[in-house]
């Protein structure tokens, strides 16, 4: 049984400064995706989905959200063995530092995984956005009688200068390395592919943060000091001393990396037929179980809009847009190209007149919001222009930052009416 032989640990990442200011208050893993998920319910859910159900979540930054989050969520019977843990840097009386890099997370963290019996360590990232079986890997990697085997995905000559690109042999055992190539040196580093791939001219194996490795292999590397990264340190390496194989992905797979990726990776979810598929009964996601009220609409166009739980809506037109779960907008408005997070709670009539408040949860009404993301529980003003898109300069105010065109309405920002952007 999969479960019995494998423990799952997920990365959440560093500062997450390029998601800024998504990740102000809150980890990567915890930041909002598709109007109702968080970043972290897409390796969990993918690890339940292939019958792993022993995590860890590993995490050092604004890690409150996320807690949360896992507590509120992740419930199994007390009669099994599964969990999700989150693991925080902790200092401890051997070491005093925040975790270095991937590897130095495990490192720091091997004692809380080596309590459990199981024979092979699952790596994950939690900050990726696919659906996979991760038991057809662990059987490849079994079968190959692999070390280390690495999920690798085909990409372009265009993408391949943002990844570690790696080549294999026939036996799909990975030969070589080389960490974020210039466009040309790719001509040395084309790798076997399917006829698919071929046909998309992706040739070259990134790698993508996905990693198995023996049990006993991984203790022993982490004794070595002084390597702190999976990818630049211990899998170039040891190329040449282990047996590493590469273990081919062909579906859907986005890096959220930036800003750009992470708007681009929602919006693309109002396709007619999305990449990434919310709808797949075989492969959920979970998430936290909310109990909200259906949506209500009144009076809105919509062309390719997704729309979470719980909402009010009176605009006039939305269109290419995900608008998450609570969300309101009044009447007139018109949203075009933007990811609205939603709002973690409702107002009442009572608290608006107690608190004499000028501006509610939500979009008001005549607005205009084109091209943006707008963070949670933000209040936005009657008659308010924001129309980002590459005239716009990149630039932080205390409301908003603007990053490639986009424009990021920060998480509780108060955006006065007849405000213009």
């Amino acid at each position: 049984m999969i479960n019995n032989e494998v423990i799952s640990i997920i990365l959440g990442g560093g500062q997450g400064t390029r998601l800024y200011p998504l990740t102000e208050s809150r980890s990567k893993p915890a930041v909002p995706i598709a109007g109702k998920y968080r970043l972290v319910d897409i390796p969990i859910s993918n690890c339940i989905n292939s019958d792993i159900k022993r995590m860890y979540v590993l995490t050092q930054f604004n890690s409150a959200s996320l807690n949360r989050h896992i507590k509120n969520t992740f419930h199994f019977s007390f009669f099994s063995s599964a969990f999700v843990d989150v693991l925080a840097a902790e200092q401890t009386p051997g070491n005093s530092d925040w975790f270095q890099g991937t590897a130095d997370a495990v490192r720091q963290s091997m004692h809380h995984f080596t309590r459990h019996d199981f024979d092979y360590f699952l790596i994950l990232s939690g900050d990726q956005l696919y659906q996979m079986d991760y038991s057809e890997m662990i059987q490849a990697h079994k079968d190959s009688k692999a070390d280390i085997t690495l999920a690798t995905i085909p990409v372009n000559a265009k993408d391949a200068p943002s990844f570690g690109i790696l080549k294999s042999n026939e036996e799909n055992q990975i030969t070589s390395f080389i960490e974020k190539p210039k466009t040309e040196l790719l001509k040395d580093w084309s790798s076997e592919v399917s006829e698919d791939m071929q046909k998309e001219g992706r040739h070259y194996l990134a790698s993508m943060g996905i990693y198995i490795f023996n049990r006993d292999l991984l203790i022993k590397l982490m004794e070595e000091e002084g390597t702190v990264d999976f990818g630049k340190e211990i899998i170039p390496q040891n190329i040449d001393k282990l047996k590493i194989q590469s273990y081919q992905f062909e579906g859907y797979w986005t890096d959220i990396g930036n800003v750009d990726s992470f708007f681009e990776a929602n919006l693309e979810l109002t396709d007619n037929i999305p990449a990434f598929n919310l709808f797949d009964k075989n492969f959920p996601i979970y998430t936290r179980p909310r109990m909200l009220p259906t949506s209500k609409i009144s009076g809105t166009a919509m062309d390719r809009t997704v729309i979470g739980d719980g909402c009010i809506i009176a605009a006039s037109k939305i269109e290419r847009s995900v608008i998450g779960i609570r969300s309101r907008i009044g009447k007139e408005t018109t949203v075009i190209n933007t990811y609205m997070m939603g709002s973690d709670y409702y107002e009442s009539l009572e608290e608006i007149e107690r608190n004499k408040i000028e501006i509610l949860l939500g979009i008001g009404e005549r607005c205009f919001i084109k091209n943006a993301i707008v963070d949670k529980n933000c209040r936005i003003g009657d008659d308010v222009r924001i129309n980002g898109g590459p005239h716009l300069e990149d630039q932080e105010t205390e409301m908003y930052v603007i990053k490639s065109g986009i424009v990021v309405l920060k998480k509780g920002a108060v955006i006065p009416s007849g405000f213009t952007l």
